[in-house]
């Protein structure tokens, strides 16, 4: 296949390393960031710096978002010169976590002007973009899908799960799922550390056994370590249960354990100013519950 162009908006904490995977694939990749300086380091890796969404999306084949959320994505999707830069049969590829609705909302305004699209949010965390190994969840049409699949390889492993939109859906649901077992090593973690066990030792006699998961190895040695630093900001895990518990309600289906573990960030975000944590400080919040200082 031939290498296609690509323009990647938005290099933070996921979107710089998925750009600097592709460039290190050999893709054709130009990067934009509002913060120029965050995209500035990618040109190292042979990535051409824009200064412009507009100048990035210009004449590529493929053009992928990983900006904050939808409302963001949103702005910048309105840009009267980035529309006009369009080419019809461009790919847009809308990496980054937003609501299913946001996304179908988005291929109809993008298909008024040719641009096809396909919605791939990620889960794996930094560790899963700077090793190319993000699981990918695709919602869009089978064709659109397979002009994009290989790009979108260089990344992780991509997956086609339904129509527009069911790439979103899938993403909360991955998400939900995340959420309760990070609650659920969390009160593993503090039960072994209470009663006096080692809890490295228990997650190493654990592994390959029902309970095991990557959550409880890396996650695990995080609450133990009381190494926050994010991977996966506190803020962003809260702000994936709100649309899962929305979308949910609009099923007419209730969720009880997300609607607790949901609560739990909230409190975790807006009252103990965990928002630029890692998600896996869900655990201070449960020490807090508990009345205990965490180190």
């Amino acid at each position: 296949m031939s290498v296609q162009k690509i323009a990647l908006l938005g290099t933070g904490l996921m979107g710089a390393p998925m750009a600097q995977n592709l460039c290190q694939a050999g893709w054709d990749t130009t990067v934009w960031n509002r913060t120029a300086a965050k995209a500035e380091p990618l040109a190292t890796f042979g990535a051409k710096i824009s200064l412009a969404a507009a100048d990035a999306v210009a004449s590529v084949d493929i053009v992928i978002s990983m900006l904050s959320d939808g409302p963001t994505g949103n702005l910048v999707q309105k840009d009267p010169k980035l529309r006009a830069a369009l080419s019809p049969g461009t790919v847009w590829v809308e990496m980054g976590s937003i609501k299913p609705e946001e996304a179908r909302a988005a291929a109809d305004d993008l298909g008024l002007l040719g641009v096809h699209y396909v919605d791939a949010p990620v889960s794996g965390g930094t560790k899963g973009a700077e090793e190319a190994n993000l699981a990918i969840m695709a919602g869009g049409a089978a064709e659109d899908f397979a002009t994009v699949r290989f790009a979108m390889g260089a990344m992780g492993t991509p997956v086609h799960v339904g129509p527009v939109g069911a790439g979103q859906l899938a993403k909360l649901a991955n998400q939900a799922i995340v959420a309760i077992t990070i609650a659920a090593v969390a009160e593993a973690m503090l039960m072994l550390q209470k009663g006096g066990a080692d809890p490295a030792a228990v997650r190493a006699a654990l592994k390959g056994g029902f309970a095991d998961s990557i959550i409880l190895q890396q996650h695990g040695a995080r609450m133990t370590d009381g190494n926050f630093i994010p991977g996966g900001l506190s803020e962003l895990q809260l702000k994936d249960l709100e649309n899962a518990l929305a979308e949910a309600e609009s099923f007419g289906i209730t969720l009880p354990t997300l609607v607790n573990t949901r609560d739990r960030f909230r409190r975790l975000v807006n009252d103990l100013g965990g928002a630029k944590l890692d998600h896996s400080a869900l655990y201070l919040e449960l020490c807090d519950q508990n009345g205990l200082d965490v180190l």
